[in-house]
C-alpha cells in the first residue's frame, strides 16, 4: 500500500522533538500506525473498529 501522501498525525500529548510517539493516518478503511522516530520504518495497518476498540482499552487502563 503507497503511503508517501498519507496525513501522518502525532498525539497531542507528545514531546515537542517528538520523542517516543507513534503517528497515525487515515488510509482507506484502514488506520496506518508508524514510530514517529523512524517514519521510514513499516507502518502497522489495522481496521478502524480494531484501532477503535485498541484506544477505548488504553483510556481505560
Amino acid at each position: 500500500m503507497d503511503l508517501s501522501k498519507a496525513l501522518w498525525r502525532k498525539a497531542s500529548k507528545s514531546k515537542e522533538d517528538g520523542s517516543n510517539c507513534v503517528e497515525v493516518a487515515s488510509v482507506s478503511c484502514n488506520v496506518a500506525v508508524r514510530d514517529s522516530k523512524d517514519p521510514d520504518g513499516p507502518p502497522l495497518l489495522v481496521s478502524r473498529g480494531d484501532f477503535r476498540r485498541f484506544t477505548e482499552i488504553l483510556k481505560n487502563l
